[in-house]
């Protein structure tokens, strides 16, 4: 359950009562302000997380070693939250930061290397540089085979990970084979609604859309939304994506009345979770813009098409 209200009361609550017993710099006060931020990150509210995750920061380069594991995990925090927003170049410039401190300060095989490849590889991926993406991806997974037992749920994220970009680059038979061993994992090890899984039909239902078997496509998108729909809150990005994504497939099936209703569902979603700027916002507005010139277009020829037929009707008819 994401109760957020209440874990932002008793995080704040803690930091009040912090604040009071110890010295402004102290290590456990920026603890504090990266829990805060980390339930803002989870409702979308990213200038507040970037805010307090930009404040534990300072703080751990007063109290930290130069090249303590906190502080990676500091810029890792502050490069997520610009990742959600869109801004990649800032995003992939704090990654690698935080990479440089983890290989100084942890073990070579440690998971939390593994999750700054996988990060890494993801900003390139929304970048388009698949081949740079599918590198860090692959070094990931590397690592996590090393340091997880088989079925753990990161085993699930990277072969996931590697099956988009492998999508991304239209090689849809590597794509499918990574994503099902995704599922495969997630199945075994996750209960049955939650997000990851949703995560998981999701992206299968992206490969046969790009194949063009738009119905399977449909169907396990509307799987995944089943699922997001019980796991995350209802303003939720994710929630977004789905909607914009079974719209697209009802606008390659023609179903254009349905894909309307779709895009104009997942817009009202996204304008709620994501800054104004924010490149999905500009991408379903586009993609209103083009169904309704679309509609427009066939309604045109539905029309012209009824005139035809009529006048011949009348053609006929007089002689």
């Amino acid at each position: 359950m994401c109760e957020y209200s209440k874990a932002l009361s008793l995080y704040e609550r803690s930091l009040e009562i912090l604040k009071i017993a110890l010295p402004p710099d102290h290590p456990d006060l920026a603890a504090s302000y990266n829990n805060i931020a980390s339930v803002y990150d989870n409702m979308c509210e990213y200038s507040k997380a970037l805010s307090l995750y930009e404040r534990s920061l300072e703080i751990r380069k007063i109290a930290l070693p130069p090249n303590h594991p906190d502080l990676a995990t500091s810029y890792n925090n502050v490069a997520i939250v610009y990742d959600n927003m869109g801004e990649y170049s800032k995003a992939v410039s704090l990654y690698e930061r935080s990479l440089e401190i983890r290989k100084i300060a942890l073990p070579p095989n440690h998971p939390d290397l593994a999750a700054s490849y996988n990060n890494i590889a993801m900003v390139y991926d929304s970048m388009g540089e698949y081949s740079k993406a599918l590198s860090s991806y692959e070094r990931s997974l590397e690592i996590r085979k090393i340091a997880l037992p088989p079925n753990h749920p990161l085993f699930a994220t990277s072969y996931n990970n590697i099956a988009i970009v492998y999508s991304h680059m239209g090689e849809y038979s590597k794509a499918l084979s990574s994503h099902e061993r995704s599922l495969e994992i997630q199945k075994i090890a996750l209960p049955p609604n939650h997000h990851h899984l949703a995560t998981s039909y999701n992206n299968i239902a992206m490969v046969y859309d790009n194949m063009c078997e738009y119905s399977k496509a449909l169907s396990l998108y509307e799987r995944s939304l089943e699922i997001r729909k019980i796991a995350l809150p209802p303003n939720h990005p994710d929630l977004a994506a789905s909607y914009n994504n079974i719209a697209s497939v009802y606008f390659h099936m023609g179903e254009y009345s349905k894909a309307l209703s779709s895009y104009e569902r997942s817009l009202e979603v996204f304008i709620k979770s994501l800054p104004p700027m924010h490149p999905h916002l500009a991408l379903v507005k586009t993609n209103i813009k083009n169904i309704k010139k679309r509609s427009r277009i066939g309604e045109q020829l539905r029309l012209k098409s009824s005139l035809d037929a009529d006048s011949s009707k009348f053609t006929i008819v007089s002689a």
